[in-house]
């Protein structure tokens, strides 16, 4: 049993431990602290180029971990070399299926600007070269031989009608062939007044003329389509020569690239072959719509331009994408739709790139709870990581939804690398439940809650404050200020030889303590606003904690915290609110009679305790066998409860105040009500370390306080939690003052003796105990009960067991 000094209840960290006068003097901290086995496994991870060697970072929320990898990969991505750009273009052939070109970083934003200088000169050119005098005269010429050759035809077929006795008249739907009689043509109805003889006669040499002149109306027709096609060729050769210029600079521009020579071509050979409607195609739209709303009229030659989706013009090494919210369309990409005429259309030129694009060739951090809750992220993310390439696609249609028709962009082939940051919880059932996970995320980057306190890692603590104040321009720390924040950061990590690495709680800390410095117009940050910060968040979440130190003033809640009582203890127990947890003193009491049931927990009885706690109730079986039923069975009918809990009860932490109750029922040894009692046992009756211990004695504390200290009044924990303690300012000066006392115990033999003020007894060679020890006295009464249960089970045994 060791009586623990106000040194051992609270671990300071001293003001000149900081070489300087404030963190403003420190330089700033740009690298992640106390995460040596996750950085080393993010450096492996980063590094190696395999498949499927991508990361996950495993921590609890607030350990900084996210911004700590962001800061981390951006340091490495900067020596890695700068990715290709992508951009989407036509597909002449096939508009649904627009094309991917890649290209060096900085030359897709160069083609876009150089394409977009083509279709705005295509313009000029054409609309110059055929609106010219020459261009007219080369088509008028053209047109006049094949009108020419038209002429002499028509001539050479109105001489073989009129020797037929017959003329030519052209109609809508061709040439007819009219009988002239007299030297007038016949119309219908003159020629339905001739005789049925004279009607026979013409028809047949009407027939016979149509048969004689078929192959001269053939060459006929063939003279139109020679015109049309004159004319093409004669546009051709014009656009050609009016391109030329142009198509020749972006070839030698872009020699280097086949797939660009490639499109170069298909754009040529579109223009030539829609010629008409880049000439006329505004004109034609104009005339086709009487009401021009916007984006109704359409440029031909918008199908020429091109979709940039991944521009690195800018970029200095391998891009770091994070994406705070991963839906399909934000990771994967899309095509967006505008409505026209009630009508959703769609093209190449609204093809959207997602995250997978941008940081392709590079580091996509993602959270992993948004990969759940969107339809089709987390099964496309392994298509993606697996086929190695992004792929648009219609998120409807992954749903099973109605198949509209839509584009399918080439696929985008994926390099890189993907982080995916969550809950240690998360990857277990991933592990355990997805076997692609294991495959495509086979680095684990598990991230500390803690790191050891010491000397190296409390200067780089320092140096983390004096980066937030930079960032976020906060009035810097003087040494008392940062102690304060080492010293809470140590009850945060539950351990005084720990830091805790859950910046997100530090900085907050640190920000509220800013608030109450600006408000004092103080010029530095010192440990009073530190300490009145920690006590503001404390007294914005204790309302329920008051509410029942109240009751327990009032004699409500039953809680003694003096006088001895036999079988009555004061247990500790934590409860949690969320964001705030709190320790509360609750009576635990002990019943003893002779039977044959044992322990009986009252609360598991009652169905109001957890396993755990029942697990520790069983224990007290054990331990009492071990230590008192050696030559006997114990006849012992036990009751054990915790006094007004109506909310259940869980945990083992009161397994040692129970064993504590039944002893003192059993010796019929009072317990001190002046001490309350924590920590768990095992059946060698060994006390064990238990959670919540600062949590736990400030609630008793705080209890003893309202009640009134009589310099008596403390706390018994277990050894093995010393190391835990890092106790509130008002506490420690209250061990000092001698009003308040904290016992650390090994084993229940240490416990039951300041409980009770008795020696407990050690055991002699034949098993008993030392006389008017308390295990003597335990001893006695169960071998008394042991007898009184015989007798009354069975009267007629004789006392040696015939």
């Amino acid at each position: 049993m060791v009586k623990l000094s106000p040194e051992q209840a609270r671990k300071k960290c001293p003001d000149d431990m900081f070489l300087c006068s404030s963190t403003g003097e420190l330089e700033a901290l740009d690298e992640i602290i106390g995460q040596d086995r996750a950085v080393r496994a993010l450096r492996f991870g980063l590094r190696m180029g395999r498949k499927g060697f991508n990361i996950y970072a495993s921590g609890i929320p607030g350990t900084g971990k996210q911004t700590a990898i962001q800061n981390f990969v951006s340091e490495i991505a900067k020596d890695r070399p700068i990715p290709s750009d992508w951009c989407y273009v036509n597909n002449f052939q096939d508009q649904t299926r627009p094309k991917a070109l890649q290209l060096p970083p900085g030359k897709g934003a160069q083609f876009k600007k150089d394409m977009d200088q083509f279709v705005s000169n295509l313009k000029k050119a054409l609309s110059t070269a055929f609106e010219s005098e020459e261009y007219g005269k080369r088509r008028e010429q053209t047109l006049k031989a094949i009108e020419e050759e038209g002429n002499q035809l028509t001539a050479t077929i109105n001489s073989m009608a009129q020797q037929a006795g017959f003329i030519l008249q052209r109609s809508p739907v061709g040439f007819i062939v009219v009988p002239v009689i007299r030297g007038q043509p016949l119309t219908d109805s003159d020629f339905a007044q001739l005789p049925a003889r004279v009607q026979q006669e013409l028809e047949s040499r009407r027939q016979e003329l149509q048969q004689a002149l078929g192959n001269y109306m053939r060459q006929f027709r063939d003279l139109g389509k020679k015109a049309d096609e004159a004319v093409r060729q004669l546009n051709r050769s014009v656009a050609l020569y009016a391109l030329e210029p142009y198509m020749s600079a972006m070839r030698e521009n872009y020699g280097s690239f086949e797939q660009i020579q490639k499109y170069l071509r298909d754009v040529e050979e579109d223009v030539l072959a829609n010629l008409s409607e880049l000439i006329s195609g505004e004109e034609q739209q104009s005339q086709r719509t009487p009401f021009p709303f916007p984006r109704m009229r359409e440029d031909p030659t918008e199908r020429y331009k091109v979709n940039l989706i991944v521009d690195n013009s800018c970029a200095k090494g391998a891009p770091v994408i994070t994406e705070p919210n991963p839906t399909y369309v934000h990771l994967f990409g899309g095509t967006e739709k505008e409505a026209r005429f009630g009508t959703l259309v769609t093209d190449y030129t609204m093809i959207r790139a997602g995250s997978a694009h941008q940081a392709n060739g590079g580091f996509l951090i993602i959270p992993v709870e948004g990969l759940f809750t969107n339809p089709m992220v987390w099964g496309s993310l392994k298509r993606m990581i697996d086929n190695e390439k992004i792929e648009i696609e219609e998120p409807s249609e992954g749903l099973g939804l109605m198949i509209t028709k839509s584009l399918r962009p080439d696929p985008i082939p994926y390099s890189g690398k993907i982080i995916v940051v969550g809950d240690p919880q998360v990857y277990e059932t991933l592990y355990s439940l997805d076997k692609d996970f294991r495959e495509l995320f086979k680095v684990k980057a598990d991230f500390d809650t803690t790191m050891d306190r010491k000397q190296e890692n409390v200067t780089r603590y320092a140096s983390f404050i004096c980066a937030l104040c930079q960032k976020e321009e906060l009035i810097h720390l003087d040494p008392s200020g940062i102690a304060a924040v080492v010293e809470y950061s140590s009850r945060l990590a539950d351990r005084q030889d720990k830091l805790s690495t859950q910046f997100a709680a530090i900085a907050d800390i640190i920000r509220e303590a800013c608030f109450y410095a600006h408000e004092e117009k103080a010029e530095l940050v010192t440990r009073r606003h530190v300490e009145k910060a920690l006590e503001e968040k404390v007294y914005r979440s204790n309302l329920i904690q008051n509410k029942l130190q109240e009751m327990i003033e009032r004699r409500v809640l039953l809680v003694d915290v003096d006088g001895e009582k036999t079988g009555q203890v004061n247990g500790l127990s934590v409860l949690g609110l969320g964001d705030y947890m709190f320790g509360n003193p609750s009576r635990v009491t002990a019943s003893v009679a002779v039977g044959r049931e044992g322990i009986v927990d009252i609360e598991r009885e009652a169905q109001m305790g957890g396993p755990i706690h029942t697990k520790g109730v069983l224990i007290l079986n054990g331990y009492l066998n071990e230590r008192y039923a050696q030559e006997k069975p114990l006849s012992l009918s036990a009751r054990l409860v915790f006094e007004q809990s109506y909310s259940g009860v869980e945990g083992d932490s009161a397994s040692s105040t129970e064993l504590y109750a039944l002893l003192s029922a059993l010796s019929d040894k009072p317990i001190k009500q002046y001490l309350a009692v924590t920590g768990s046992v095992n059946q060698k009756g060994e006390v064990q370390a238990i959670g919540g211990v600062n949590e736990k004695i400030e609630g008793y504390y705080a209890v003893c306080k309202a009640l009134g200290l009589n310099a008596t009044q403390g706390v018994v924990i277990p050894a093995s939690n010393v190391e835990n303690l890092m106790l509130k300012e008002e506490v420690i000066e209250s061990i000092k003052d001698g009003e308040f006392h904290i016992y650390a115990v090994k084993t229940i033999d240490e416990g039951i003796e300041i409980l009770t003020g008795h020696s407990a007894g050690e055991r002699l060679a034949d098993g008993t105990y030392e006389p008017g020890t308390l295990n003597y006295l335990v001893q006695n009464r169960l071998q008394e009960m042991a007898d009184k249960a015989r007798q009354y089970y069975y009267p007629d045994l004789h006392p040696n067991g015939s």
